[in-house]
């Protein structure tokens, strides 16, 4: 069994199938019917009006209907188009156990546990017939597919077979004299449209189902008694053919399988069966742990069953209808029924070629699986699932003559999957020993290889190469090698696709395709939510493949799209050009025209192959909302404006691609303030104020254009927008343009109208204006406003503007290929003087004779009426006719040949460059690349902790860059400092990073923190060493002499970081005097230089002997004198306390601390780890903690995490050479 799609819900007690989409309608034992999109795998609707259980369901076969009946006693006939219930049919006294439409006549049959069955007209909604006879509930009824019968089966252990053809003939002809006596008769003594033709008498129990034969005169029965029943009928009786035992309780529903001899039932014994009907013997058996199956259903056109059970449902097909098949360049061998066959493309002639064993075994899925050829050797292996897997070599006779039905005999054997892998040499998988035997076309073993994975499958990967699949990954082993060329982790795959170079492959899971080079790196992945089916490559690199109902493209970059849709799905075999060569579920060739146009202008998009691109947009019709998102997420705006007709669509694109001139004319057509405001923003970002100007005077945005004047220093402009703002009684805009002006008198003018007396005054006396102060003073009176004393005014003037007046100057270039070809594509009409009428854009505002207006007229031209009789001002171009000589041949080709200035193409960003081959973190963090210097230091060293590395990631930055300022408005530019260079250097070749922190720095740093340790300032020494460690990931060197010197000064640093935290803990607990003796005991465990080593031993020796540890400290005195102290008074000192302990041999307390035993310090829990304990070590300093410290950051340098798996320190380019 195959299964397509599972449900969980409620008892399912009636399924259907649609005949034509992907749907099945499923009610439940709950009183819902459920709609269900198998392919998808969603729930599309669901119907919940009946109440109580809904036993039956069924499909119209043509009109959007479907009739259910359920334990309320009623039909409903739905509309799934329209989501309701159309009408409820009433008659039925007791449960309803089925229903089903006619497939010609209105009609619906139903079966009711009220012992009767009927007959329903769904157009004129109305019982037509009534069938009684039986005596118990009856619990299914179905129509004859083809001829005028019903079967029915019911609890009264029969089985009943009704003729209708009088109600037939009724509902074809009523008018026939006959017939209306036959409807008199009807009303007088019972209805005669449908009698009993045979009553099949043979079960011992109830019956539960009964099913016709599609095309025989057969009948299927399952009961109570746990048994199918097989019958036959002929025009006057039939009779019991023979009985199917196996199932273990009550067979609740039984069918024949459309396609193939096979009967198909299913029992509240949890199982579903399926029995050959040729031999009458059970072929398969499917169980279920917990559910009792209740319903089955067949879909009326494909291969599809389903199941319902107490928990739900099941889709499924019995068999495999892929058909086996394999391409060698012009031909197609595949397997059909019991034939391999040979298909040539070119002729497209298919021809039988050897009639091949059918499988001995009686079990469903025992077909060809998978197909392998030799051209050379004309060999085929057809690969099956008998026994578990086997093989069938056959060598194909070259002269059609010898070509003949008879059986040729083959060679066999056992394997997973075999394959060729050479001319005459194939492969085949045993899956016990997970080994791959090379054999001969003999059948000998010539080679046995172990596989490096655990393969359940092998496919072709070139000659002597194999591509093995496991569960989640595929590698590539080399027979001869046995070497892995590639490894790649994936889904489950069950097809591989080769591309005809062997350059690439596809690889195809259920929901996936992975596109992949032939070394199986890794290119690309698609999801599809539908089940992949098949895939080819086409001449141009492009993967085209099929699901259930979509023929797609997969473009080399990992962008798809749909080609065509499919009524059934199809088995790509090849694509050639427009051409689709296809297998179908029949085995039946077939070939598919297609529009490549799509994906092959895509595809010479991303292949920067304009001229391909230029010749497709001229020649075709490419349209649509989806090629012009395409474009422009790919950066191709200027490419879409030439397929959109729409002017907001092209406006955008306008804007995106920088086109000005198209996006005025767009806003023009649009005529709408936010298109004109979004216009303004990018003529401003490109400098052109004309059209700037432009946009907010059609949006009557004068707050905006007196800035835009201000700017550009246009001071006439600006003094008419003052008039403006006087005329609108803009009392705000008035003051901003006077203070733009700088006219100071203007602003006292405009202050006093005001009101604002006070400020008016100290404007003019600021600034001088004594008559116009002395008025206003008189006004004022006594609230003259006093002005600060000591305070020397400065005048305030606008700033005068770098660049006066006009639009930015712009660079000649030369137009891209894309521009300068689509430019004359439909354009070729408009003449070049429209455009030069068209590119002045820089009008006044027309403000209509300002001083004649009386204040508050407010009187403001729009576009349209702008006084266009400007020729009597100035003289225009002064075109005039000039007096030529007769006709002169002047070269057509001097007109293109001005110099035109080719914008250079950006080169790339010197950050970029030092990234690129880099694997320093230091050049990556110089280069602003933090996240990429993050993942190679947590990479190498294990870091996890960045945040001591912030600063320094920045420094770095900052330092690896100077900056220069250009013009005043213009951002500064940086520039890169790069390590090494010199005059002589290329230009062209650039060189790393300069970096801030140097190794020769670490080293004084070194020396400060070996002075402090001295001076006994054990926190600002813990601090130095501390740094040490933090720069260090971010040091480069030179030499691996350096790299040895670093890694060393790591060890050092760690070694007193250690030894300082466990003296600054020391001072710390005062209380626990044990455990500060261990700490101080611990300390001179330390790698130290000597001169700390003696602080530290007779640190030691002082707290243990104070303690009244005496063998402690004689041990600690003796190691003192060991190192041969330069200053007498300290070996004075040991001698003393030697001589005092050697007298009382004995330790007052116990320490954990055995002298004798060498061990480290664990750095987070200072506890000893003597040797031969577990320990874990930070990836990064090389501290070592107890096991229970693991995954947690390390507290020695505060950056690492321990345990962690870290590649190592990597700090010059040496390491890498």
């Amino acid at each position: 069994m195959l299964t397509k799609f599972e449900t969980k819900s409620n008892r399912v007690k009636g399924l259907s199938f649609h005949s034509k989409r992907p749907w099945i309608l499923a009610s439940l034992h709950s009183g819902v019917i459920q709609l269900w999109d198998y392919r998808m795998g969603t729930l599309i609707d669901r119907f919940d009006e009946h109440d109580g259980p809904v036993r039956g369901v069924h499909f119209h076969k043509s009109q959007p209907l479907f009739v259910s009946g359920g334990d309320d006693y009623k039909i409903k006939v739905w509309n799934y188009k329209m989501h309701r219930c159309l009408f409820t049919l009433l008659g039925h006294l007791d449960y309803i156990r089925t229903v089903q439409f006619h497939n010609e006549y209105p009609w619906i049959v139903s079966a009711s546990d009220d012992q009767t069955i009927r007959i329903w007209n769904w157009q004129s909604r109305t019982c037509i017939s009534v069938l009684t006879g039986h005596n118990h509930y009856v619990m299914c009824a179905s129509f004859h597919p083809k001829e005028d019968l019903v079967v029915s089966a019911s609890l009264d252990q029969t089985v009943r077979v009704w003729d209708i053809g009088a109600l037939r003939k009724k509902t074809v002809s009523p008018a026939e004299d006959i017939l209306r006596l036959s409807q008199m008769n009807t009303d007088l003594f019972g209805g005669v449209d449908a009698v009993v033709k045979y009553v099949l008498e043979g079960h011992d129990r109830g019956v539960n189902w009964a099913a016709f034969h599609p095309s025989l005169p057969l009948i299927v029965s399952g009961a109570d008694d746990r048994q199918v029943k097989l019958w036959r009928m002929n025009d006057t009786k039939a009779w019991e053919v023979d009985t199917l035992r196996g199932h273990m309780n009550n067979v609740s529903c039984v069918m024949f399988h459309a396609r193939q001899d096979i009967i198909v039932s299913n029992s509240e014994d949890k199982s579903i069966r399926v029995w050959d009907v040729t031999k009458r013997t059970g072929i398969q058996t499917f169980r279920r742990e917990h559910d009792r199956f209740w319903i089955l259903a067949a879909h009326p056109e494909m291969n599809l069953l389903a199941a319902g059970h107490d928990s739900g449902m099941i889709v499924f097909k019995l068999e495999r209808e892929r058909p086996a098949f394999s391409v060698s360049s012009d031909s197609l061998y595949y397997v059909k029924d019991r034939f391999l066959r040979f298909y040539e493309f070119s002729s497209q002639k298919d021809n039988q070629v050897i009639s091949i064993r059918r499988p001995g075994s009686t079990n469903l899925n025992q077909g060809p699986r998978t197909l392998s050829y030799s051209p050379t050797e004309n060999a085929i292996l057809i690969c099956s699932d008998v026994d578990g897997g086997a093989y069938e070599l056959y060598i194909v006779p070259k002269d059609s003559a010898s070509r003949s039905d008879t059986v040729q005999e083959a060679k066999r054997g056992v394997g997973g999957s075999a394959v060729f892998v050479a001319r005459n040499r194939f492969a085949v998988l045993d899956k016990s020993s997970n080994q791959v035997l090379v054999k001969n076309l003999k059948n000998e073993i010539v080679k046995k290889s172990s596989l490096p994975v655990a393969a359940d499958a092998i496919f072709y990967a070139g000659t002597g190469n194999l591509l093995c699949r496991a569960e989640d990954r595929v590698v590539i082993f080399d027979l001869q090698q046995r070497t892995i060329l590639g490894d790649l982790q994936t889904p489950f795959i069950k097809y591989v696709v080769w591309s005809n170079d062997m350059e690439s492959v596809a690889l195809l899971s259920k929901h996936a395709i992975i596109i992949a080079s032939k070394k199986l790196v890794h290119r690309c992945t698609l999801h599809e939510t539908i089940r992949v089916k098949s895939g080819a490559w086409d001449d141009n690199g492009v993967f085209i493949y099929t699901t259930l109902n979509h023929i797609k493209y997969c473009l080399p970059n990992g962008d798809n799209g749909i080609i065509k849709t499919l009524d059934v799905p199809i088995y790509i075999t090849k694509v050639s050009g427009n051409i689709i060569y296809c297998l179908d579920r029949d085995g039946k060739n077939r070939a598919i025209a297609i529009d490549a146009t799509e994906y092959l202008f895509k595809l010479a998009l991303i292949k920067k192959r304009y001229d391909h691109v230029m010749s497709m947009i001229r020649s075709s019709q490419l349209c649509g909302q989806a090629m012009i998102a395409y474009l422009q997420q790919k950066g191709f705006p200027e490419v879409a404006l030439h397929f959109v007709k729409d002017e907001r669509t092209r406006f955008n694109l306008a804007l995106e691609s920088g086109n000005i001139q198209i996006a005025v004319a767009s806003a023009k057509e649009i005529d709408e303030k936010d298109h004109w405001y979004r216009l303004g923003i990018e003529a401003l970002r490109q400098g052109n104020a004309s059209i700037v100007e432009y946009a907010y005077q059609r949006t009557k945005n004068f707050e905006r254009l007196s800035f835009l004047y201000l700017i550009t220093g246009n001071m006439e402009k600006l003094s008419k927008m003052l008039r403006i703002a006087e005329i609108k009684n803009d009392v705000m805009g008035q003051f901003h343009n006077s203070m733009y002006l700088g006219d100071i008198r203007e602003r006292v003018k405009i202050l006093e109208n005001c009101g604002h007396l006070p400020l008016a005054y100290v404007t003019a006396s600021v600034h001088g204006l004594t008559e116009v102060t002395d008025r206003l003073a008189a006004e004022l009176g006594d609230n003259v406003p006093a002005l600060p004393e000591g305070k020397s005014p400065s005048l305030l003037m606008p700033p005068a503007p770098i660049l006066c007046g006009g639009d930015w100057p712009l660079l000649r270039v030369m137009k891209g290929i894309l521009e300068g070809g689509l430019d004359s594509v439909g354009r070729a009409g408009q003449e070049e003087d429209e455009e030069a009428a068209a590119a002045d854009w820089g009008e006044d505002l027309d403000i209509v004779d300002v001083d004649a207006m009386q204040n508050g007229d407010v009187v403001v031209v729009e576009d349209g009426d702008v006084n266009e009789g400007n020729d009597d001002e100035e003289g225009g171009w002064d075109l005039e006719d000039l007096e030529l000589p007769p006709e002169v041949d002047t070269p057509r080709a001097a007109a293109n040949a001005r110099s035109v200035f080719v914008a250079p193409t950006p080169g790339i960003p010197v950050s970029q460059i030092w990234t690129q081959k880099s694997s320093l973190a230091a050049e990556h963090a110089a280069a602003g690349n933090f996240d990429t210097a993050m993942r190679l230091l947590s990479r190498q060293l294990g870091i996890k902790n960045f945040i001591p590395l912030k600063p320094m990631f920045l420094d770095l930055h900052i330092g690896s860059h100077t900056y220069l300022r250009a013009l005043p408005s213009a951002p500064v530019i940086p520039l890169a400092i790069e390590r090494g260079w010199s005059d002589s250097a290329s230009p062209n070749v650039r060189c790393p990073p300069a970096l801030i922190y140097q190794f020769y720095q670490l080293d004084e740093k070194l020396k400060t923190a070996y002075k402090a340790t001295t001076e006994g300032k054990f926190g600002d020494a813990l601090k130095l060493f501390l740094n040490i460690l933090h720069t260090i990931p971010l040091i480069v060197v030179g030499s691996r002499r350096d790299v040895d010197e670093v890694k060393e000064l790591i060890s050092i640093a760690k070694e007193y970081v250690l030894g300082l935290r466990m003296e600054v803990r020391r001072k710390e607990i005062k209380d626990d005097t044990v455990h500060q003796q261990e700490l101080a005991a611990y300390f001179t465990h330390c790698n130290l230089q000597r001169i700390h080593l003696r602080l530290a031993l007779a640190s030691a020796m002082n707290i243990c002997y104070r303690g009244g540890n005496y063998i402690t400290a004689a041990n600690f005195a003796r190691r003192l004198l060991d190192t041969d102290p330069p200053k007498e008074a300290q070996a004075a000192v040991a001698r003393k306390v030697l001589q005092a302990c050697e007298k009382n041999m004995k330790d007052a307390t116990q320490l954990n601390y055995d002298f004798r035993n060498p061990f480290v310090v664990c750095g987070s829990t200072f506890v000893p780890i003597y040797r031969g304990q577990k320990d874990v070590s930070c990836p990064y300093c090389g501290a070592r903690f107890v096991p229970a410290i693991e995954g947690q950051l390390c507290t020695i340098c505060d950056l690492a995490v321990v345990g962690a798996d870290a590649s190592g320190l990597l700090c010059s380019q040496a390491q890498m050479r």
